[in-house]
């Protein structure tokens, strides 16, 4: 039986990883401290799983979240760009510091792949669209430049130790389980949850702001493919839809599905927020034979029938 680690895997993105892997069979194990994971994301798998509560910044810990699996789903990670903003050194410590030790214990360990969560915050400051892998990166945030870091020791450890490292670039994912009771939580968890209970609400600017909403499935689909992939080992993969919309398009569509007249307000930008963002997913479609499945607004759709609990 393949047997893969999820580090985060009490996340959002990392207990839907989970709920996958288990669905083709293999044995899962889960690292997380739980800081911002919820154990209860993990109760519904009983004890189809293995749980270590450890953090990717102990090497101990690593070490031997890693002893005797195939693979790793790296999910764990300080999130959120504001977060980085207000506190870049633990966003360093963690995002850095715990990719380094994972990337390391899993070379000792004799593990056959790494597939590292990266972000489309480490395009940045460019105006391009759509975001190609071969563009330079230009971070404006400490979560970008832990984020491109990230990716940078991956390649090098799979340059130089053999280990295969894949990184995806995520590109703004939603869906059934986010967390919109956060200070730091994803716009669209935030605003479908506020819609449903009628609260007014404030968009970051003017809602200008255009982004590559990806729904939760499309990259859990996209890790799948790269635990399996041949020859790309070293690599970075974008993982969206390869459409965008602006902030106040999607509110409309929200308004839309939720039947809601929600007062619906405008605040200051939030500081290290990109503008333009949406990814060219051709690589990914070419070398991991992703394509992504889902729309947004069938993810929309999705995601307000589980807020509302139908």
């Amino acid at each position: 039986m393949t047997s893969t680690l999820v580090t985060g895997g009490a996340g959002f993105i990392g207990a839907h990883l989970v709920q996958e892997l288990l669905t083709k069979g293999q044995y899962v194990r889960v690292l997380d401290n739980f800081s911002t994971g919820k154990r209860e994301r993990l109760d519904a798998f009983g004890n189809q799983i293995e749980v270590i509560e450890g953090d990717i910044r102990s090497q101990q810990s690593v070490r031997e979240a890693v002893a005797g699996v195939d693979a790793v789903l790296h999910q764990a990670a300080m999130p959120s760009v504001p977060r980085s903003v207000e506190d870049p050194i633990t966003s360093n410590d963690v995002n850095v510091g715990g990719t380094l030790n994972v990337l390391n214990a899993a070379r000792e360990a004799g593990v056959r792949r790494v597939v590292n969560a990266s972000s489309c915050s480490v395009y940045g400051a460019s105006e391009t669209i759509p975001k190609t892998e071969d563009m330079a990166p230009e971070p404006i945030s400490p979560y970008a430049v832990t984020k491109l870091t990230g990716e940078h020791y991956c390649h090098v450890f799979s340059y130089l130790y053999g280990l295969e490292t894949v990184s995806l670039r995520y590109f703004n994912v939603f869906g059934p389980g986010m967390d919109p009771s956060s200070n730091y939580a994803a716009f669209i968890s935030l605003f479908v949850e506020g819609m449903i209970a009628g609260r007014p609400l404030t968009i970051n600017g003017d809602g200008s702001i255009m982004r590559d909403f990806t729904y939760v499935q499309n990259i859990v689909d996209a890790n799948m493919r790269a635990l399996q992939a041949e020859g790309v080992s070293g690599q970075v993969f974008n993982v969206g839809c390869g459409e965008n919309s602006t902030l106040n398009e999607v509110v409309s569509v929200l308004k839309e599905l939720i039947d809601t007249d929600s007062v619906i307000s405008h605040g200051p930008e939030r500081t290290g927020d990109v503008k333009r963002s949406r990814a060219d997913v051709s690589k990914a479609c070419e070398m991991l034979g992703y394509k992504p499945r889902v729309t947004m607004r069938e993810g929309l759709e999705r995601t307000v029938l589980w807020f509302k609990g139908d």
